[in-house]
């Protein structure tokens, strides 16, 4: 079996464009007293700054060790600052990439001092919204130069590229696979790679098991996984099997097939559920999802083999289902 996490902030208080906040807002230390509650989470993903800092790690450090959890990851925060509201490390001002990059080699530091091995980088302020408004060209020229940078000043650390369509830009720069593998690839860094976050890959339009296939035909590229649903039309965060099942079997049986190494983590955002139900419902679901694949992987590489769409019908209505 995988080993399971959490994205620490998914705890905590939730807003969206009407409402400020659904819930109160906890600290971090009560987030992580509640995340812990999690049954099967061996690890916690941290936000930079929402709950890590300098001035914090060592804190930080000694909670996560006396509740026996691993840092899992560390996902900067460039995407809640005013400032990289036109991007981060692909501003137009060369000021505000310096911060950016500055401010990316603060999260190595933290990471390293955490004994975490991976840099999540969801870069969601670096893309544009309108057109003919932005030198695509020079753009990702930036976002390659500024993300090997950080690769090659932090070797041990493994920094993961999450794309997602849009949201908050209309349109991303790290979009679908793909184009992210190929961000990847021009940096040179073996140790820069993918993070596959289901609901942006469905809502994408990927099929979500081919492209950890694309990735690993890249050579290994997928670092990371967060785990969530939504009806594909939007980033909606849902608890894992609210909508989907199928596709689920056939990431993790993919997943196996490729020999991914890494975690699998639960990123949601239950605006109105009880966090550590609604995280705890995902981690079961994908557990029993895992089960599935692990009692019937012969059987579903035989399925694939015989390309018949009503025999792995019936397969699966026998999984879910036992009948």
């Amino acid at each position: 079996m995988y080993k399971y996490s959490v994205i620490l902030g998914n705890l905590g208080n939730t807003c969206d464009r009407f409402c400020k906040g659904y819930k109160d807002n906890p600290s971090t230390e009560e987030m992580l007293a509640e995340a812990v509650k999690i049954p099967h989470v061996e690890g916690i993903e941290l936000v930079g700054t929402w709950d890590i800092r300098p001035d914090n790690v060592k804190d930080m450090k000694r909670r996560m060790q006396d509740y026996g959890k691993t840092c899992v990851s560390i996902i900067p925060d460039v995407f809640t600052d005013k400032v990289y509201g036109k991007g981060t490390i692909t501003n137009n001002d060369p000021a505000i990439r310096r911060k950016a990059l500055d401010y990316l080699r603060k999260i190595g530091e933290i990471a390293l001092e955490m004994d975490c091995k991976l840099v999540n980088m969801w870069m969601a302020q670096d893309g544009y919204d309108y057109l003919l408004s932005t030198d695509y060209d020079q753009k990702r020229d930036w976002l390659c130069e500024g993300t090997a940078a950080l690769a090659k000043e932090f070797p041990t650390l493994k920094f993961a590229l999450e794309y997602k369509p849009k949201e908050p830009r209309n349109f991303s720069f790290h979009a679908r696979m793909a184009d992210t593998l190929l961000a990847a690839q021009e940096t040179g860094c073996d140790n820069v790679g993918i993070c596959i976050d289901t609901g942006h890959s469905f809502y994408a339009g990927e099929n979500t098991a081919e492209a950890v296939v694309l990735a690993k035909r890249a050579g290994n590229k997928l670092f990371h996984m967060h785990f969530n649903d939504n009806h594909g039309c939007w980033d909606d965060d849902m608890m894992v099997a609210s909508v989907h099942s199928t596709v689920y079997i056939d990431l993790l049986f993919q997943l196996k097939k490729t020999g991914y190494q890494g975690w699998l983590s639960m990123d949601q955002y239950p605006y109105r559920e009880h966090a550590t139900d609604a995280i705890g419902e995902s981690v079961l679901w994908v557990r029993r999802f895992e089960e599935i694949v692990e009692h019937n992987f012969t059987e579903i590489e035989n399925l694939i083999r015989k390309d018949d769409a009503v025999e792995t019908s019936r397969f699966m209505r026998k999984a879910l289902f036992g009948k």
